[in-house]
């Protein structure tokens, strides 16, 4: 089996990331669960997420692993300044696999590699969110380091 590469997303891999991502977004049920209260715009929304990515790398990027020409697995990493670290974080969104290749280590590999890419620019700390009824991604996170803050996540739409 082909190895997986991992990079960042550049302008070429723009639309081949919004595919993965939107099959993600359309039928993930935990995401599902709380799309009304990300104040979800579907495929426009995602549409500018993208072209945002390509345009303003120093707030975010897509890391992406691809096996050839395939994107295999995409996540979403936004930067953020940490008053309690004194220094950059990261938000860790949207990590997903292509249906098919779950449980072949690909995600592991994905996030291994994103974490050293991100050590590289200076992040000292990543944080996700896990939805409370997904304990397969609680656990997959745990097994990568992850602790719980012991505090819910929250969004206000403006």
């Amino acid at each position: 089996m082909t190895a997986v590469a991992f990079s960042r997303m550049g302008p070429g891999d723009r639309g081949a990331a919004f595919g993965l991502f939107r099959a993600f977004l359309e039928s993930d049920p935990h995401y599902r669960d709380a799309a009304a209260a990300y104040g979800d715009g579907g495929p426009e929304a995602l549409a500018r997420a993208m072209d945002l990515f390509v345009a303003r790398p120093d707030l975010g990027f897509v890391w992406m692993g691809k096996r050839g020409d395939e994107v295999v697995a995409c996540c979403v990493a936004c930067l953020a300044i940490s008053t309690s670290r004194g220094a950059l974080v990261a938000k860790l969104d949207d990590v997903n696999v292509r249906p098919g290749l779950e449980g072949q280590g690909i995600g592991s590999a994905m996030l291994a590699s994103l974490k050293a890419e991100l050590r590289r620019a200076g992040v000292t700390r990543i944080d996700t969110a896990t939805h409370f009824d997904n304990p397969g991604a609680r656990r997959f996170y745990e097994r990568h380091g992850f602790a719980s803050l012991r505090e819910e996540r929250l969004s206000c739409l403006l």
